[in-house]
């Protein structure tokens, strides 16, 4: 059985040239099981002011479901998901750092750091292995190895 980080490179090597000649971007590609089901997940994005639109995940559905088909990387049964990242993003490559930096952010963390399980502020950007947030006006840095989770805040 290939691992799932092979089967979500893959795809993403297969997806990436795709989604440029439509327009997109691949966000983020996940190989996961959810309940009984593995699901594929490649999450797109634009740089068009609107953004992605359930047109646009689609199209790319539509367009990548053959090629998946044809180059064959994952050997059991799943599912096909195309979706954008939405308002409120999860940041895991160090391109979303850098695409991100100057959003406000929140961090949960595996263990706490300084007493706490959780911290918000705006991202300055990765710095080597630590997370850079400014919180008030102290610049903080958070070894990203400790991040659970990273994603971006909109305020409703």
């Amino acid at each position: 059985m290939k691992q799932k980080k092979n089967i979500a490179d893959t795809v993403r090597d297969i997806a990436e040239p795709l989604a440029e000649s439509l327009g997109y971007f691949i966000w983020d590609v996940e190989y996961v099981r959810e309940g009984a089901d593995m699901i594929l997940r490649i999450t797109i994005d634009t740089d068009r002011e609107d953004g992605i639109n359930i047109d646009d995940c689609e199209k790319m559905h539509r367009a990548i479901d053959p090629l998946l088909d044809e180059a064959d990387p994952i050997e059991d049964a799943y599912m096909l998901a195309v979706s954008s990242p939405g308002v409120e993003r999860t940041l895991s490559r160090p391109e979303h750092f850098e695409m991100c930096a100057g959003e406000e952010i929140s961090l949960k963390f595996y263990a706490a750091i300084d007493g706490s399980k959780s911290a918000r502020g705006i991202l300055v950007g990765l710095d080597g292995d630590d997370v850079v947030v400014t919180v008030g006006e102290e610049e903080k840095r958070y070894p990203r190895k400790s991040v659970a989770k990273c994603e971006t805040v909109f305020n409703w």
